[in-house]
This record gives C-alpha cells, structure tokens and sequence, in this order.
C-alpha cells in the first residue's frame, strides 16, 4: 500500500462536502422564507375593509346631499351642495360686494376663536 491519498477519493469528498454545505444552506433560507412570511389577508379581513368602506361613502355622501349642524354653537349649518349654489349664484349674481362682504363675515365667524374658560386656580 502507498501512503499517498488518492487523489480522486479527495476531491470526491470535498465536492459531497462542498453541496453538502449549499443544500444545508438552501435548507436554512427555505426554513427562514416560511418562518417569516406574513398571513395572507383572509375573507373576514376584506369583508371588514369592504364594510368600512361603505360605511365612509354612505357618511360623505350624508354630509353631501343633506343638511345638518357643523356647529350649533355657533349657528353654522351644513347645506346641500344644490342649496348652496342657488343660494351662491342670488347673491353674487345680484350684487357681489355684499356677497363677498358677507362670506368674509362668514368665515370670520366660523374661525373665531373661542375663549378658554377662566382657570379656577387664577
């Protein structure tokens, strides 16, 4: 027998090592890509958004088409988007420096800033 190795049975032994190495490490990101997927979204969770979603429609088109309070205490409604063009088109058609007086009086009084109560430690 010689002492030298064989050259073949070497080299036979690093390759098994070597896809040996690549197939542990396929095996460790397949392990991680399952690990850390994410649920997939189920029906319960599409039906809820699905409802939010018509719930949100059904209240904009409320504010939209109907009248209703914005602030009651400071007298400020909500008119239909019909009203409000009828109403826009009387007065400024009619005489627009009282109109544009009065949408700033409007704004004014919509933006005015309420003051805080007096502090009962003052």
């Amino acid at each position: 027998m010689s002492n030298e190795p064989q050259p073949r049975r070497s080299g036979l032994a690093y390759a098994i090592a070597v896809i040996g190495a690549f197939l542990i490490v396929a095996g460790l990101v397949w392990a991680m890509q399952k690990y850390n997927e994410p649920e997939a979204l189920g029906a319960n969770r599409a039906a809820e958004r699905a409802k939010a979603l018509a719930e949100l429609r059904a209240a904009e088109n409320d504010a939209l088409n109907n009248v209703g309070w914005v602030d009651p205490a400071k007298g400020i409604v909500r008119l239909r988007i019909e009203d409000a063009m009828k109403i826009v088109e009387r007065e400024w058609g009619s005489n627009p420096s009282a109109a544009r007086s009065n949408l700033v009086a409007r704004v004014d009084k919509a933006n005015a800033v309420v003051a805080p109560p007096p502090s009962p430690f003052e």
